[in-house]
């Protein structure tokens, strides 16, 4: 079975900005161009799931529009990561010492308060889990953080944990996607 990774287009934050769970709005050109480009490439019959989070609610409205086949659920486990106080600050504005907290503990430090990887990775085995027995083809339309943990979770033993230098998988780029068979 084929699960589609859809990244929703570029979010209207300045650059360097940490914006996981931060509830964005996309530019509304680059989502109509990844609409487009998505509703010709995905087959009949998919089933579309959405992160609540506005950029890629944006797009999935946006490919329903195109493709009124297209019925869309959304789902809180392909959200990105919860940043806690970190949501909106600049990356460099982060005090390094927290900074260096969370890459010794990579999988289980809750940056800014909020949400540690182990609880992202988890949320996102569930929803994995969820789309195997479903039986049919799916695309998700979500965060770089949720490719890479898919990535993650089908190329890397069960049970093994990141460490901030083995977190550099492939994500797809704003707007755009990858495929996996699960």
């Amino acid at each position: 079975m084929k699960l589609w990774l859809v990244r929703h287009a570029t979010p209207l934050v300045p650059p360097g900005t940490c914006y996981g769970h931060l509830d964005v709005a996309a530019d509304a050109s680059a989502t109509a161009t990844a609409a487009q480009a998505l509703a010709a490439a995905l087959p009949a019959g998919v089933r579309l799931r959405a992160s609540p989070l506005r950029r890629c609610e944006q797009l999935a409205l946006s490919l329903q529009g195109l493709r009124p086949d297209l019925a869309c659920t959304t789902d809180a486990r392909l959200a990105e990561l919860d940043f806690g106080a970190w949501e909106g600050l600049r990356w460099d504005a982060i005090a390094p010492a927290a900074y260096d907290a969370w890459t010794a503990d990579f999988a289980h430090y809750r940056p800014g308060g909020g949400e540690s990887l182990a609880a992202l990775l988890e949320r996102v085995q569930d929803a994995l889990a969820a789309a195997r027995s479903g039986g049919a083809e799916e695309a998700w339309i979500t965060h770089a953080g949720v490719a890479r943990c898919v990535h993650w979770l089908l190329q890397t033993p069960t049970g093994t944990w990141p460490s901030a230098s083995d977190w550099s998988m492939p994500a797809p780029s704003f707007g755009a996607w990858q495929s996996w068979e699960i």
